[in-house]
């Protein structure tokens, strides 16, 4: 306390706070431009064109590239009255005794060493012969006069070489695709 009150600290102390006002000066320019800032103005100043709008895509008249638009958006449809139906998404693996019983390949079981997706699809009082059923490489769209389901698949699946097949007593549809994955030759092969 006493070093705080001398008369030596209180010269010291005034003369800091004297050269302060230079200081303030700057800070003041910096509240002032911090109260401007906006999210318009984060980031590199960017140049504007006037008028240089340029088309990538070979008709002019389309506002946006095919590789934009997530593939199965073609068939979402909000206005359609239709339910969906109760659906269930299951990982299916191909094991063989070396993997139950001496574990001798890499495979775990989580879905990344799933080969197939089975998705079985609740669809009551329908019929086989009405339902439509379009498979993408990402997307499944299944149509009868009462249910619509678009559903986005979690992988990338091979939607030539899938199987499909309605269980008349249960009510359900089960559809079984192949898995594309990137590195399967590595972890599978």
């Amino acid at each position: 306390m006493d070093s705080v009150s001398s008369a030596s600290s209180l010269l010291s102390l005034a003369k800091l706070l004297c050269d302060a006002p230079e200081d303030d000066k700057d800070d003041e320019d910096l509240h002032s431009s911090v109260n401007a800032m906006t999210p318009g103005t984060i980031g590199p100043v960017k140049e504007e064109s006037a008028g240089t709008f340029q088309v990538k895509s070979e008709n002019s008249k389309t506002i946006w590239n095919t590789e934009e638009v997530p593939e199965g958006f073609e068939y979402d449809d909000t206005w359609d009255p239709r339910e969906q139906p109760e659906y269930e998404i299951l990982f299916k693996q191909r094991v063989g005794t070396e993997d139950v019983f001496f574990g001798m390949s890499r495979k775990d079981h989580s879905t990344a060493c799933c080969e197939d997706i089975v998705i079985k699809i609740k669809l009551p009082e329908t019929k086989s012969s009405d339902i439509t059923l379009d498979v993408q490489d990402k997307a499944l769209d299944l149509r009868t006069p009462k249910k619509k389901l678009l559903l986005h698949l979690p992988y990338c699946v091979d939607s030539k070489n899938g199987k499909a097949r309605f269980l008349s007593e249960e009510e359900t549809l089960e559809v079984t695709l192949r898995v594309l994955r990137e590195f399967d030759f590595i972890n599978f092969g």
